[in-house]
């Protein structure tokens, strides 16, 4: 199950295209696309669901068209040093590069003057086609974004298109771009997703834990030195009634005492592929000497970043949804479309927050500042705690400032967590690299409010109350009803 249909041999080019053919570092085809017209909205006609695995195709990497004037050669930011000879760009990886968080890093790093590749199989943008759901923004295709950097900047991204669960494609990948390091947010990284049905709770599973899998595989077979940058979740944790440590714990028991991973308890088939990544990551540290930085990531909020910002092309996605979107994100487009907010239950539910300004920085900050051979550190990466009724205070009365009239209600909960609970997670080791964080502010929300009026005519309210429910999940898959 779960194998994307490969885009790499589907894709249909117009006559205005051109594609050019190359030899590849490890002897597959790689093509080249370049286009003088604006690339159609990208279609993927379906998931394969029934375990066949399409035939073996070619690795594609589109570049991007020319532009007019050549950029002034700039400081490497992300150069390794070198005695003899020009600086040469670190090469970065960043798998599923197309989403959320990964678009935005992979600006920032080629911004940053790192060598840049984008993995990705686009099966982010068939979950919306398959669910009826739709970014708050209008997001660009792939192509046309990397195009559109290209021409801003002077600067390529190398784009790969399959599916890391697809070991070939994922080792001719490695091969051809050699990096340095990988930044791996290539997951179904949506809790209330895995828990539709049965076939997407195996669909989650098995896309995150094979994925990474074979992740680590290639970094043993081809590349032994590369250092992993995985994103995990604050989620692994649960919700205990001590402190969270970054991802260790010292105990004392019965007169001794160890350093141990901090205990998991995941709360989705979600959070549970993320326990299982971290324990295969750790363990192929210890066994093959592997270095990885497990960032265990906050909720993100936000749109913007600096390089999002250049064009309407680059603009990030944005979702409200009661699927994919995240709790201050799904609260502002409901202020904005005059929808009360939906805290579910008590409200209580405390969790890390993080602005995605400084989703980038902390994943910058690990990329040069690597692990040690056979290291596993954990991160925890966020800068701040809120409680959902929090979040909703604070959303009303900015809303308030612009004239919205924003009510809150209570929804049952359809997930099965507590409501209420101690929180406290630590959180300075990416402080401590030097995270300038961007912590919640009136005016952060103020911008978001007007953004989300800005594009409210886009807004399905159908889809802004939750449909998913933890107890409810069934073998029969669950469709969405025109």
């Amino acid at each position: 199950m779960a194998h994307l249909l490969s885009t790499s041999c589907s894709l249909d080019i117009s006559s205005s295209c051109k594609l050019h053919c190359k030899q590849s570092n490890s002897g597959c085809k790689a093509f080249s696309l370049s286009s003088t017209s604006q690339t159609s909205k990208f279609q993927i006609e379906r998931l394969v669901l029934k375990g066949r695995r399409p035939q073996r195709l070619h690795t594609i990497q589109a570049t991007t068209l020319p532009v007019n004037q050549q950029t002034k050669t700039q400081p490497i930011s992300g150069s390794n040093e070198m005695s003899t000879g020009p600086a040469e760009p670190k090469r970065v990886m960043v798998i599923g590069g197309d989403g959320y968080c990964g678009w935005a890093t992979a600006l920032h790093l080629s911004k940053k003057n790192y060598e840049v590749a984008i993995v990705d199989s686009l099966v982010r943008r068939l979950f919306d086609h398959q669910l009826g759901l739709d970014s708050l923004t209008p997001i660009s295709s792939i192509h046309n974004r990397i195009r559109r950097w290209k021409s801003l900047t002077g600067k390529n991204i190398q784009l790969y298109i399959g599916d890391i669960c697809d070991f070939e494609f994922l080792s001719e990948t490695f091969s051809s771009f050699e990096p340095n390091a990988v930044v791996h947010f290539g997951e179904q990284r949506s809790a209330p997703y895995s828990m539709i049905d049965r076939s997407r709770a195996v669909f989650t599973q098995h896309n995150n834990v094979i994925g990474t899998l074979n992740v680590l595989f290639a970094i043993k077979e081809f590349r032994e030195d590369c250092h992993l940058v995985k994103l995990g979740t604050m989620g692994e944790y649960g919700t205990p009634n001590i402190d969270i440590e970054e991802g260790y714990i010292t105990i004392t028991h019965n007169g001794r005492t160890d350093t141990l991973p901090y205990p998991k308890q995941a709360s989705s088939f979600y959070h549970l592929s993320k326990v299982h990544d971290s324990n295969n990551i750790a363990f192929t540290c210890k066994a093959w000497g592997i270095r990885a930085t497990d960032l265990n990531q906050g909720v993100v909020y936000g749109l913007r970043t600096d390089e999002t910002e250049m064009h309407e092309e680059l603009c990030n996605r944005f979702d409200y949804d009661g699927v994919f979107g995240t709790a201050l994100n799904r609260f502002c487009v409901q202020a904005a479309v005059g929808h009360p907010l939906t805290v579910y239950g008590k409200g209580g539910q405390t969790r890390g927050y993080l602005d995605i300004r400084d989703t980038v920085q902390c994943v910058e900050l690990a990329i040069a500042n690597p692990a040690q051979r056979g290291e596993f550190r954990v991160f925890n990466q966020f800068t701040e705690q809120f409680a959902v009724n929090e979040l909703a205070f604070l959303v009303t009365k900015v809303g308030e400032k612009l004239g919205l009239d924003v009510q809150t209600i209570s929804v049952p909960n359809p997930r099965v967590e507590a409501e209420e609970h101690y929180y406290n997670a630590k959180h300075t080791k990416l402080i401590e690299l030097g995270l300038q964080p961007h912590l919640l502010s009136d005016a952060l929300l103020d911008s978001l409010l007007n953004f989300a009026i800005k594009f409210k005519d886009r807004v399905d309210v159908k889809q802004i109350m939750p449909t998913v429910s933890w107890k409810k999940i069934g073998v029969k898959p669950k469709t969405v009803a025109a």
